[in-house]
């Protein structure tokens, strides 16, 4: 009999530093402490653990279908595992940053994580230009969904809603974007959630710094994963040779290149040039490519 048989196995709904809240099956959040100094549960881990008192300790995690984390020069920051899909949030105002949205699909497609983009603030006139910007990742089949989750709240629900069903959905987007809206909108019960976080981690200025876990419904089998916002979204996780590989729009082309180790910038014959100079590929897109390889290649 193995010597963790008698353990439970729960789900990472939310942590701050070494407190994790657990939930079991049937819906009880516990506190819980890792066992041993390395603290590397993430939200959407699953995990084995016993009841210690009035709060918990956790033995270990359970293997992982996929991680979504950023990586830069100094540290690494996980965002949460054993997702469905990765929601990008982003709106007609403030104007978005087309990089952080480029570098956070990287990640998911490396993770093996589909993702879809949610463009807020529909009803501003911005929106066109917004949209515009968009044009080429619609183009390379990622989902592009319009919404005024604020003039326009049922609509935006019935919308997103139905994407989010018997799925662990991870949203990731800047401050200002609409975030606590879609949140509030989607789960009722959220500031109540929150609040019970707030009190079990004795931490309620740190939750909006923290990863939590929202039920959307009440079977709990639609969870909604808010992480807060980052200025800075680091590849160092990614090969430089494979950056190409994990942008479909490069990737479309990069098999038309007349050398196999081809990194489309200046070699003769590259695929993924020629089909810049035809319009293929958008200038935006090509552009973060270099920029991001820039940093990849200058890895030590």
């Amino acid at each position: 009999m193995s010597k963790h048989a008698e353990l439970d196995t729960g789900l990472v709904v939310a942590g701050h530093g070494r407190h994790y809240i657990v939930e079991s099956p049937e819906g009880v959040r516990t506190t819980c402490h890792p066992r041993g100094k390395k603290s590397d549960c993430v939200v959407g881990d699953q995990v084995r653990w016993q009841v210690t008192g009035d709060e918990g300790v956790i033995e270990h995690a359970l293997p992982r279908r996929n991680l979504l984390f950023r990586q830069d020069e100094w540290k690494t920051k996980s965002f949460a595992a054993n997702l469905d899909q990765l929601l990008v949030l982003v709106a007609a105002q403030p104007v978005f940053s087309e990089s952080q949205l480029a570098r956070a699909l990287v990640a998911a497609e490396s993770a093996g994580i589909p993702a879809r983009i949610v463009l807020n603030k529909a009803d501003l006139p911005s929106i066109d230009a917004a949209r515009a910007r968009l044009l080429p990742y619609a183009a390379m089949g990622v989902d592009v969904i319009d919404v005024a989750m604020k003039a326009r709240p049922d609509e935006a629900t019935n919308a997103i809603l139905p994407l989010l069903q018997d799925k662990a959905t991870l949203v990731l987007g800047p401050s200002g974007t609409g975030k606590s809206t879609l949140i509030n909108l989607l789960a009722p019960d959220a500031k109540a959630q929150i609040g019970d976080i707030s009190i079990a981690l004795n931490s309620g200025r740190h939750t909006t710094t923290s990863t939590q876990w929202y039920w959307l419904d009440a079977e709990r089998r639609c969870g909604l994963i808010d992480s807060p916002g980052f200025q800075e979204f680091g590849l160092r996780q990614i090969d430089a040779q494979q950056l190409a590989m994990l942008m479909p729009d490069l990737r479309k082309h990069a098999g038309n290149c007349k050398f196999y180790n081809c990194a489309h910038q200046h070699e003769p014959g590259c695929g993924v040039r020629d089909a810049l100079a035809r319009g293929e590929i958008s200038e935006s897109r090509y552009r973060i490519y270099g920029e991001i390889l820039g940093e990849l290649s200058q890895r030590r």
